[in-house]
């Protein structure tokens, strides 16, 4: 399970991220059906119960009260996101003080319906020709997730063995962002990496993981 501390991240870059996801979370109105959400619950049931390493000390039914509630219905819009774009989320820990089960991407290797897609806009914005989909920060906001720290990826590599084919985006600190770099890890060796490209670059095993509470 996580450590909470990795939740404490206060650089500007963050900041402005956090808002424009709650910007978004504001005015989405998207809601699952009946259906839809029954058929995310047993998923995320039989995800939880197949990965209880991920979550000592958590039990399912709490979770699933949780996101049963109807002021949830809109996270679980996001969490349906995740899914659909092959995520695989997972509850990785519990914050106490705010009372929110944390989920995480967990997919073994990046999400595969985020894949091919640069850092951010202004990357974006930045090629003349051959421009990816999308772009990382846009897409997350987008869907109401935030992209994982370097702290949060790596304590997610503590639960498993994750991106041994693939590599993801983590949020980049602002200095190196400036620079038109932007950062991205995996895992080889049995080790996790961090690596530093141009912020414009994009492949076809490179994506991005995310996180929200719930």
């Amino acid at each position: 399970m996580i450590s909470l501390n990795l939740f404490k991240t206060t650089t500007a870059i963050r900041t402005l991220f956090n808002k424009k996801i709650q910007h978004h979370m504001k005015n989405n109105q998207k809601k699952l059906s009946p259906e839809q959400h029954e058929e995310l619950i047993n998923t995320l049931k039989t995800r939880f119960e197949k990965n209880m390493k991920r979550h000592k000390g958590i039990n399912w039914p709490e979770v699933h009260a949780k996101l049963d509630l109807p002021a949830n219905a809109g996270k679980m819009w996001v969490l349906d996101e995740m899914e659909s774009t092959g995520g695989e989320p997972d509850v990785v820990g519990y914050d106490k003080t705010k009372g929110e089960y944390i989920f995480y991407d967990c997919s073994p290797e990046t999400p595969k319906g985020r894949r091919s897609i640069c850092y951010d806009r202004e990357a974006l914005n930045s090629r003349k020709e051959h421009k990816p989909k999308d772009n990382a920060m846009d897409m997350a906001a987008d869907m109401g997730i935030e992209i994982l720290t370097e702290e949060q990826y790596r304590e997610l590599q503590k639960l498993g063995e994750f991106d041994t084919k693939t590599s993801s985006w983590i949020i980049t600190p602002s200095a190196i962002r400036k620079l038109g770099g932007a950062l991205f890890c995996d895992r080889r060796y049995n080790t996790v990496f961090v690596y530093h490209n141009g912020a414009e670059s994009y492949y076809a095993v490179r994506g991005f993981r995310g996180s929200i509470s719930v």
